[in-house]
């Protein structure tokens, strides 16, 4: 039997409590991601880095495989609502626990729930969405939880120079609070079930049919690649270089500015007039290209480093809104399992990034990495060049007007 495609609803008051929402967590995750590998480094040592961020992606790519039972017998809020909670208990641990195995098997715990709560909180935005307009709705999601994100490499840099890790753990713990009060008003009507009993290998079978979601989870798994080595391993490079934890926090901030300024317009544009696909080319070549330049850059100078760095996240920042645009249009709220596989793209990337560095670092300077992703992002060249692009709103007219 097809299941019928459920009526769409835009739900604007719920969408914009679902941005301030994003913003908070886009702040509290920023405060965090740039410093969580140099707490990894300070309890064990930088060749163990990337095990820890590997088997933490192992495991969330577990749960993500299955999560789709979760929201089966739970529900879409109370997995965001649980995720949540266990952030809370778990920060509160770390304010206690001096960087350790103890500190480290926390924080994994952490990073773990973090990303539940981000895939939880994506299917709660479709089911108040409308498909047509993906590109404008996730444009604003992302642009929100970006200017939240823009000023957390800054504000971590800060609180850690002058509180430590503890002062880092004691914010985290306060915005999850947050998140988790504001979470609980808006989307406690939400708690929508999703039905079909599929088993992973079920899943699997009904993706592989689709090619072009195999296609934007292709670019999906090399952005992500692309955000596990640049997040874990440009810190360490940065410090090891000389920069003090000040200097990293103005690059950083400088770096994600193209988040917060070309997102929105673009997801419009994309659904307006031109679709995804050509952007994708352009934006999946100039990241390739600025990040293989990091490698030849040396000590350099800030500016110089703000301005590569700065060129990536403009890729960055085109990839990201596209690939959601344009997933988003071929999936309906009820296609819970789907959206739970295109979002094991990040485990998949970060496991992979992770093992791939790992074993690099025996051998070569950490610098080799940026060529690594580099190379890594040029192969979804393939996937690009071979997607059926989503037609505009223009072209859905022009078509209309000729048919």
């Amino acid at each position: 039997m097809v299941r019928k495609k459920h009526k769409e609803n835009l739900d604007e008051n719920r969408l914009r409590l679902t941005s301030f929402v994003t913003f908070l967590m886009g702040f509290s995750q920023a405060v965090l991601v740039y410093v969580m590998s140099s707490y990894f480094e300070l309890a064990t040592g930088t060749e163990r880095v990337g095990i820890f961020y590997g088997v933490s992606y192992v495991i969330f790519l577990v749960i993500l495989l299955n999560l789709h039972k979760l929201v089966r017998m739970f529900g879409k809020s109370n997995i965001f609502y649980f995720s949540l909670l266990t952030n809370i208990a778990v920060a509160t641990g770390l304010i206690y626990t001096d960087p350790s195995m103890l500190g480290v098997a926390l924080l994994m715990l952490y990073i773990i729930m973090e990303h539940v709560a981000w895939v939880a909180l994506d299917v709660i935005v479709e089911s108040f969405s409308v498909d047509k307009m993906s590109g404008r709705i996730r444009g604003l999601h992302l642009t929100i939880f970006n200017a939240g994100f823009l000023f957390g490499p800054f504000a971590s840099t800060y609180i850690l120079g002058e509180l430590g890790y503890h002062g880092i753990f004691i914010f985290a713990l306060i915005f999850n609070c947050f998140v988790f009060i504001f979470g609980l008003i808006g989307f406690r009507n939400i708690n929508h079930k999703f039905e079909q009993r599929l088993k992973v290998l079920d899943m699997l079978r009904k993706v592989a049919t689709k090619k072009d979601i195999l296609r934007i989870y292709h670019i999906s798994f090399v952005l992500d690649f692309f955000f596990a080595l640049m997040t874990i391993y440009m810190p360490i490079y940065l410090r090891d270089l000389g920069y003090s934890w000040e200097n990293i926090g103005w690059i950083f901030t400088a770096m994600l500015v193209p988040f917060v300024l070309l997102q929105y317009p673009i997801g419009i544009l994309a659904d307006k007039k031109t679709g995804e696909k050509e952007f994708l080319l352009f934006a999946i070549l100039m990241m390739a290209i600025a990040t293989i330049t990091i490698y030849f850059i040396g000590t350099g100078s800030m500016m110089v480093w703000a301005i590569v760095l700065f060129a990536t996240r403009i890729g960055a920042a085109l990839i990201e809104i596209l690939r959601d645009s344009y997933f988003f249009k071929k999936v309906d709220a009820y296609d819970v399992d789907i959206i739970n596989f295109f979002r094991t793209s990040l485990p998949a990337a970060y496991i992979s990034a992770t093992t791939m560095a790992s074993l690099s670092l025996f051998f070569l300077p950490i610098k080799f990495a940026f060529i690594l992703t580099g190379l890594v992002v040029l192969s979804a060249l393939y996937s690009v060049l071979s997607l059926v692009d989503n037609k505009s709103e223009r072209e859905l007219r022009a078509s209309k007007r000729t048919g």
